[in-house]
C-alpha cells in the first residue's frame, strides 16, 4: 500500500487511575461504579477519554480524578503502563495510560459525572475477584500495588504513612499492609536499622498498648534505601487474606 492510501487507524486514548492509601491497618484502593454503559453498575477505576487531541495526558488524568472521585489534592501521579490489549473495550480500540498514586491521608472520595459513587476498598477485594471489575481494571490494580510493594523496598515512602514520630511496631504496620504479608519483628527491625538513614530516633520513648515503653523515631534524610528492605520469595507468595497464610511460621514471615 502507497502512502496516499493509508490511513490511520481509529485508536481512543484514555486514562485509568490507581490511587493507593492506608485506612487503618489495611491498604486501600480507590473505586467508582461506573453510572454509564459499558458495565453499568460495576466496580471500575477513575479515569475515561482525553478531552480533545490538546490536553496532556497528565492533565486528562487529574481532570478525571477530579470528576470522577472529587480528589484535587492527590500529590504524585506517576505513570504506571500502557494497556491496549485489543477487545478490553467493547466500545473498540482503546489505549489507556494508566496513573499510580500512593499517598498517606487521602480524604473521602466524592462521585460525579458518570461514576454514581465512588469509595475505598480494601485491595485484597479487588485482587480476590478481579472478573467483577469493569475493563482489564483487575490487571491494572495488581500492577499498581505490585509497583507500591516495590517502591516500598526500595524508598522510604512506608515513613510518609506513619506520624511525625512513629514506633518500629507501627511502621512494621505499614509494611505489613502493604506487603500483604506477616513480619518477623526482629528481624524487621534489623533491617530498619541496617538501612542507613532511613530513621533516626527522636527523643523520649511512649508506652505502646501493652504497657511497654518503646523508641520513637522519625523519617531520616535519605529517600532510596540501601541496603533495600527486600522481601523473601515467602513474603512475595503469601497473603494476608490467602489460605496460604496459615503455612507462615510462628513469628511471622522472614524478611
Amino acid at each position: 500500500m502507497n502512502d496516499d492510501q493509508w490511513e490511520p487507524p481509529s485508536v481512543l486514548l484514555a486514562v485509568d487511575l490507581v490511587i493507593l492509601t492506608l485506612r487503618g491497618a489495611r491498604l486501600h484502593v480507590l473505586l467508582v461504579e461506573r453510572g454509564v454503559e459499558p458495565y453499568r453498575g460495576s466496580l471500575a477505576l477513575p479515569g475515561g477519554f482525553l478531552h480533545n487531541q490538546d490536553e496532556d495526558i497528565a492533565v486528562a488524568a487529574r481532570r478525571e480524578l477530579s470528576e470522577e472521585a472529587g480528589l484535587d489534592d492527590v500529590p504524585h501521579l506517576e505513570t504506571l503502563g500502557v494497556y491496549g490489549k485489543p477487545g478490553r473495550d467493547p466500545r473498540g480500540r482503546v489505549v489507556s495510560v494508566a496513573h499510580l498514586a500512593i499517598a498517606p491521608r487521602l480524604p473521602e472520595p466524592i462521585s460525579g459525572t458518570d461514576a454514581t459513587s465512588a469509595s475505598w476498598k480494601p485491595v485484597e477485594h479487588a485482587l480476590s475477584s478481579p472478573a467483577e471489575l469493569a475493563f482489564d481494571h483487575g490487571q491494572i490494580i495488581a500492577d499498581g500495588i505490585e509497583r507500591a510493594r516495590v517502591k516500598l523496598e526500595h524508598s522510604a515512602l512506608a515513613t510518609a504513612f506513619c506520624g511525625e514520630t512513629f514506633t518500629i511496631s507501627e511502621l512494621q504496620q505499614v509494611y505489613e499492609a502493604v506487603w500483604g504479608v506477616r513480619l518477623d519483628p526482629r528481624n524487621f527491625y534489623r533491617k530498619v536499622q541496617n538501612a542507613r538513614g532511613f530513621i533516626v530516633a527522636n527523643g523520649p520513648t511512649r508506652r505502646t498498648e501493652t504497657g511497654r515503653p518503646a523508641r520513637l523515631f522519625r523519617a531520616g534524610p535519605v529517600q532510596v534505601l540501601y541496603p533495600p528492605m527486600i522481601r523473601s520469595a515467602q513474603a512475595v507468595s503469601e497473603d494476608l487474606d490467602s489460605p496460604s497464610v496459615q503455612s507462615v511460621p510462628e513469628g511471622g514471615v522472614h524478611l
